[in-house]
């Protein structure tokens, strides 16, 4: 953990969060903080200064006056305590307003980084750890937070009363200021000094924190298999090098970090011991013209003048550590979007007089409006006819995944592919949605490139059912809702009906208004994925795309299942993942891939005729990894 650069201000992360965030959206509420942090500090300095006023003019003409009139003393502290009192309405009131622009200041961030979640491209989240992720929404947000609302109106107080105070002091006696500058010229070397050591940790505590809350999350997700595999030991040992990790950055950094308070008041201390010293001497020599009164408004002023910036100093860390956190926020609202170059859309459509046209009215036809560079639109009925010609893809450049890989299906046909694991199945189902661009080749669909189809018309054309379902916290309806807000009671019921869903929904306590919660962990495997299949038939796509749909589930709840994906890819061109290959032996044609090839093709008789790889894979010579 040495190894992190030396700590500096982020001034980039800090001026774009005041100008793009704080004074974009809170001009007038920071005119009004000004305002009261300039009254709260003159209001300070005021005050230490009428002491001299106070102590020469009442107080010391009162010693030794036998009866004496308190008249103008009294009247005097009520200008004090006058003074004092505005110092404080004024502190109340910038306090107050600083909470509603920190804490509305993080509501926008976060709905700007929500915003910019949505539309990255699902690369982003294979590459980024989710506990990493949801770290910066949490721990990062919390110490910018912290900043806005605490440091940057201390900051500006800061300088007011430092600016403030100093020409007090020149003003009132310019011996007394050089000692002063003494020991501020110290304490500014003590906390260079301290800072560059610990920062560099704390800037570590943000990567640190970051990395475990990764891990936890990994852990909690994969509870269960933590507990089949008894490897619970070596997940307390691995969790212990993390968090020993986070331990040594925060223990050093708070050792270093925490050594400037008690230094700088020490110091605060020491100054205050030695200016009532040096101005006595001063007094009593008749240098200066320095009077009782003087030295106590100007120990007052002193106090003033250092407690800012050992304030300051001692939050510098916890500056670094939120401009940290800044730069891994502003890198999720920077990173680049998902590009969609697309232009054809995915319409209404019905027939007139033989001829495709466009209607805002739902109908049962959709179609592919497609506009061409001379001005003509061009209407092509979704069909779902899928080609790729000699697609070639890497997910990492130098590891090719898919080669050459050529195939079709047309409209009401079901093709699947069968390999092992690692295979290139999945990539293809990944590259038709358009989750990741191929290198090379075409993949058309009705005819069309699908990089000239907006991605969200191309992924509402199709549905998918996937081994892993999951499902949101809501009730069974919405659930079965997620791909079509505006349906019906009555088209949820139907859509759970096609997919054999609705007797055991019925079952339920609640029916349909059952809660699912923990990503429906009160329900079984097989009762989970006939939602998933729900939902896709609300969907209605023309194609299907079914990853490994039944392999997780028993025999029995298999043919439930695989009845209700009968019944839902009845019409419709599907795309198949296959573990078990019963469940596609009426596939129009078979794909068998290896690293990333095509290495045999056909109907399902016609390859147990070949006595190649698939007939081994059926007959049990040779089984799937």
């Amino acid at each position: 953990m040495d190894n992190f650069k030396r700590p500096k201000l982020d001034f980039g992360v800090l001026k774009r969060l005041i100008k793009d965030y704080i004074w974009k959206y809170y001009k007038f509420r920071l005119i009004i903080v000004m305002v009261c942090l300039i009254a709260s500090t003159v209001s300070s300095v005021v005050g230490g200064l009428y002491l001299q006023t106070l102590i020469d003019d009442y107080i010391t003409p009162l010693i030794g006056v036998e009866n004496p009139v308190l008249t103008s003393f009294i009247h005097a502290i009520g200008i004090m305590i006058s003074i004092y009192a505005l110092g404080v309405f004024s502190s109340f009131i910038y306090t107050r307003l600083m909470v509603k622009v920190s804490e509305g200041t993080m509501k926008k961030i976060r709905d700007e980084m929500y915003a910019k979640n949505e539309k990255l491209p699902i690369e982003f989240f294979d590459t980024n750890k989710t506990g990493d992720i949801m770290s910066r929404y949490t721990n990062d947000t919390d110490t910018l937070s912290e900043l806005i609302s605490q440091f940057l109106p201390q900051f500006v107080s800061s300088a007011i009363t430092i600016i403030t105070v100093f020409v007090s002091m020149v003003v009132t006696n310019i011996y007394l200021t050089l000692v002063s500058i003494g020991f501020l010229v110290i304490i500014l070397l003590i906390t260079k000094f301290v800072t560059t050591k610990s920062g560099k940790y704390y800037i570590g505590q943000q990567a640190s924190t970051g990395k475990i809350n990764a891990y936890i999350e990994e852990m909690i997700t994969g509870q269960k298999v933590v507990k089949v595999f008894c490897h619970e030991e070596t997940s307390k040992k691995e969790f212990d090098e993390i968090n020993e990790e986070l331990f040594d950055t925060v223990e050093k950094a708070n050792r270093y970090g925490n050594m400037l308070g008690p230094i700088n008041g020490a110091l605060g201390n020491a100054q205050f011991s030695v200016i009532a010293l040096v101005g006595g001497l001063l007094a009593v020599n008749g240098i200066g013209n320095i009077s009782i009164g003087l030295i106590v408004a100007f120990l007052q002023l002193s106090k003033n003048f250092i407690r800012p910036i050992t304030q300051i100093s001692h939050e510098l860390n916890s500056v670094i550590r939120a401009l940290a956190g800044g730069r891994r926020i502003f890198e999720i609202i920077d990173a680049e979007p998902e590009k969609d170059d697309g232009y054809v859309t995915l319409v209404n459509a019905k027939y007139i007089d033989g001829e495709l046209v466009e209607t805002k009215d739902k109908t049962d036809i959709w179609a592919w409006k497609h506009p061409h560079h001379d001005g003509r639109v061009e209407y092509v009925e979704l069909k779902g006819h899928i080609e790729m010609t000699n697609v070639n893809f890497s997910y990492v450049e130098g590891k090719q995944v898919l080669k050459d890989i050529s195939l079709y299906a047309k409209p009401g046909q079901k093709i699947a592919f069968v390999g092992a694991t690692g295979a290139g199945k999945t990539t293809i189902t990944n590259l038709l949605n358009r989750f990741y661009d191929i290198e090379d080749g075409k993949i058309r669909y009705d005819g069309i490139n699908i990089n000239k189809i907006k991605k969200d018309d191309l992924r509402r054309s199709l549905g998918m059912v996937l081994q892993d379902t999951h499902l949101f916290t809501g009730t069974i309806k919405e659930n079965i809702k997620y791909g079509n807000d505006d349906a019906t009671d009555e088209e949820v019921i139907a859509a759970a009906k096609l997919a054999n869903a609705h007797d055991f929904i019925t079952r339920l306590p609640k029916g349909y208004d059952t809660e699912i919660t923990n990503d429906g962990e009160s329900l079984s495997q097989g009762q989970r994925q006939l939602i998933s299949i729900a939902r896709c038939a609300l969907l209605d796509p023309p194609v299907m795309i079914l990853d490994e749909a039944t392999s997780s589930i028993d025999t029995r709840t298999e043919k439930i299942v695989q009845s209700g994906m009968d019944k839902l890819m009845n019409g419709r061109t599907v795309l198949v993942i296959a573990h078990r290959l019963s469940t596609i032996q009426n596939a129009k044609a078979i794909m068998v891939m290896d690293h990333g090839k095509i290495i045999e093709r056909g109907e399902h008789d016609d390859l147990l005729k070949l006595k190649g790889v698939y007939y081994q894979l059926y007959t049990g010579a040779f089984e799937l990894e």
